[in-house]
């Protein structure tokens, strides 16, 4: 079955449904997660993604026997990739399991990346003989740093749940047990933030990682949140101690 996308106030979830086969991605199922994204992009109530699965692994990445057609422009697993981390909702990868080869990048394109202790990944391009694609080795260096990156890449090493932590691929990282409550908890926070600051801030972090970002458009969005509803809803729930309501306004 191709991703599932689920609609629910301010959150959406994808899920991958193909726990047979450990979540591996095929050529159908890039246009459908990029079409959700952009289902996503188009709602004004969404705040936060959710990117999940179901059965023991997270996801083995792409199909290796389909690699000669993950790179087509228009259907590329890196402009699916790139979707996901331009997603204007905050995104958060659930990773209970395993996360091999492209979900790794998939993984490094969420905001937030919430595992479990029985999570383990590996990159095994170069033991597959394929160089990874330009965006993603910039994800790598970005947000791992290149020492890091060069380990992951060049030796194919396996790290388990601790090492991810250690490393930063993981944001957070408990019991299995307690993997639903700390996603819980999590989007219940970032759904409850002012959704200007919310999706801008994001935005622009993410280019100021990769040394593109604009000083104009960051001046122009704390602007339009200094002239916002939102900011004096958000004065005033302060002052009377409740939770402020804030609509994107």
């Amino acid at each position: 079955m191709t991703p599932e996308l689920h609609l629910h106030h301010h959150v959406a979830t994808i899920t991958l449904k193909r726990a047979d086969v450990a979540n591996r991605l095929a050529p159908e199922d890039l246009p459908v997660i990029i079409s959700h994204v952009e289902e996503i992009n188009a709602s004004e109530d969404v705040r936060v993604l959710v990117l999940r699965s179901e059965g023991k692994y997270f996801c083995s990445g792409y199909d290796i026997s389909e690699v000669r057609n993950s790179q087509d422009k228009g259907s590329s697993f890196g402009e699916m990739v790139d979707a996901v981390e331009q997603c204007r909702a905050v995104t958060i990868a659930v990773i209970h399991g395993g996360v091999y080869g492209g979900a790794t990048d998939m993984a490094l394109a969420c905001d937030f990346r919430v595992g479990a202790t029985p999570a383990e990944m590996f990159m095994p391009a170069a033991r597959l003989g394929l160089h990874f694609y330009q965006a993603g080795l910039e994800r790598y260096v970005s947000r791992l740093g290149l020492d890091t990156a060069k380990r992951l890449f060049l030796t194919c090493e396996r790290l388990n749940s601790a090492e991810m932590k250690s490393c930063g691929f993981l944001t957070h990282l408990v019991e299995s047990e307690a993997l639903p409550e700390t996603v819980g908890a999590l989007t219940d926070t970032l759904s409850a933030m002012a959704p200007l600051p919310l999706f801008g801030m994001k935005k622009h972090l993410n280019l100021i990682a990769r040394g593109l970002h604009d000083g104009e458009a960051i001046a122009r969005d704390v602007f339009q949140t200094v002239q916002s509803e939102d900011l004096k809803e958000g004065g005033t729930a302060w002052r009377e101690k409740r939770k402020p309501v804030f609509k994107g306004r």
